[in-house]
């Protein structure tokens, strides 16, 4: 019975080991209307490169293009219209927008498109983050959809407008 038991012990501690390293790959988080309740979620891989960035939102405007960034401050405060995000994620400190003479920040992202059910549903590959090493990480950050699209050039935002979701990446 001691024998078994003393065997057994290697495989457990490599399998915790194995998940843990899976785990700092991967991000979760849950995204909060401006109601307080939740609207979706955002899964993010880490991969060679950059973070893959799959989401699911619903209750948005349909049929309209939607900016979607990632903020510096992981408060996702439905009161302040989540104001509590902060501004973009820009550590860098680059000019806002794709087509930016010095751009992007790191936390612009591509435009999505709502559908007539009013549901977002994106992936997206982001090269310039990571879910945790250095300046770069955005474990403990916030992801926020904003009401309109992003023109990609105009400071700070790129007129995208109120902050619809927002969502704590952990």
């Amino acid at each position: 019975m001691i024998c078994k038991f003393w065997l057994s012990l290697p495989v457990v501690a490599l399998f915790a080991t194995v998940a843990t390293a899976q785990d700092s790959n991967t991000a979760q988080a849950d995204f909060l209307g401006l109601g307080g309740s939740e609207t979706g979620r955002a899964t993010m891989t880490e991969g060679a490169g950059g973070v893959l960035f799959e989401i699911e939102i619903s209750g948005l405007p349909p049929r309209k293009w939607v900016a979607l960034h990632i903020h510096e401050t992981g408060a996702c405060d439905p009161t302040s219209s989540h104001e509590s995000a902060g501004g973009h994620f820009n550590p860098d400190d680059k000019e806002h927008g794709f087509l930016a003479a010095n751009g992007p920040h790191a936390g612009d992202m591509p435009n999505q498109y709502v559908g007539d059910d009013g549901v977002m549903r994106a992936q997206v590959f982001n090269t310039a983050v990571t879910l945790n090493d250095g300046e770069n990480g955005i474990r403990g950050r916030a992801i926020v959809i904003h009401a309109g699209s992003d023109d990609n050039r105009t400071s700070p935002a790129g007129g995208a407008g109120d902050r619809l979701a927002c969502a704590v990446i952990r």
